[in-house]
């Protein structure tokens, strides 16, 4: 007997629920179905179905060895998928996800290059500032803006951004330079709502010596634009990354605030479900954004 036929059968009538579909499925006959199964059960020695005219039930017996015959023939599959990668053209939808800010600054004027070297791959992008669930949301690919990585799905690595504390010109102006971080007390500052910290900003001086500051904030966002936004209108302090503010203070339109503080880097990931069947088109996509942000990341060039 074939044990792993024998398998692949047994599992196609759980999954189709009778022997007919199974056959179907499989491009063969009822009976041949019907032998593997009983074939199955002999060299088991246990029964595996129960059966009826109008229904199939699992054994107990059956139970377990639907579950563990599925991850065998898993298993089986992602083998001949390693094997056979290096053959396989990145294709089909791939559905993205990121946050809002960085898609669009970042990660739309990539696309089209992407797009012209994958001619075969259909993207959809997802921008949403919240964390979604990429197994129950159904995404290929998710980018996130993190300094704590992902413990619950594998990632990579893409590149790092600089978290800078500024503010426009004219609020300066107005208000002065504050010269510690107790200071920021005295000020109008703009929070980020999903900052883990919350109002808390976890400042560090050059010595690596932590100044956790509660600040006063005037205004809270949940994206970074309107956070920079509300600072380049002079409405107060505000922390952001340099993928988004890094022009601003190139241009001198917001200048940093306590020079001698920061706070901690962030890591720019490319988070995936799974290690396992990891298709040509998400391999490819994060190649290629590896590539793009590699070496010094172009918000800090």
């Amino acid at each position: 007997m074939d044990r792993l036929r024998a398998f692949e059968v047994f599992v196609a009538v759980v999954a189709r629920g009778s022997f007919s579909r199974a056959a179907d499925a499989l491009d063969t006959s009822p009976a041949n179905v019907t032998r593997y199964v009983n074939e199955l059960e002999a060299h088991l020695g246990t029964r595996l179905l129960n059966r009826s005219s109008r229904r199939l039930s699992l054994t107990e017996s059956g139970e377990a060895l639907y579950e563990r015959g599925k991850a065998l023939l898993d298993d089986f599959a992602e083998i001949e998928t390693l094997v056979s990668a290096s053959a396989l053209r990145p294709r089909g939808k791939l559905r993205i996800n990121a946050p809002l800010s960085f898609g669009v600054l970042q990660l739309a004027p990539l696309w089209p290059a992407f797009m012209q070297r994958h001619p075969e791959v259909e993207l959809e992008i997802a921008l949403i500032d919240r964390v979604v669930d990429i197994v129950e949301e159904g995404y290929d690919l998710a980018i996130r803006i993190s300094r704590a990585g992902s413990s619950a799905n594998p990632a990579r690595k893409l590149a790092t951004s600089r978290n800078v504390v500024c503010a426009a010109p004219d609020y300066l102006a107005r208000r002065g330079m504050p010269a510690t971080p107790a200071q920021l007390r005295e000020h109008d500052c703009i929070g980020y709502s999903y900052s883990s910290s919350g109002d808390e900003w976890q400042l560090v001086d050059q010595a690596g010596q932590r100044h956790p500051t509660k600040v006063k904030c005037r205004m809270h966002c949940n994206n970074g634009d309107t956070a920079r936004a509300a600072a380049l209108a002079g409405l107060g302090i505000i922390w952001q990354p340099t993928f988004l503010i890094g022009e601003d203070l190139r241009a001198g339109r917001l200048v940093p605030v306590l020079p001698g503080y920061g706070l901690p880097d962030i890591d720019v990931l490319a988070v995936y479900p799974s290690r396992r069947h990891l298709s040509a088109k998400v391999r490819a996509m994060i190649d290629f954004l590896a590539e793009a942000f590699g070496g010094v990341a172009p918000w800090d060039r």
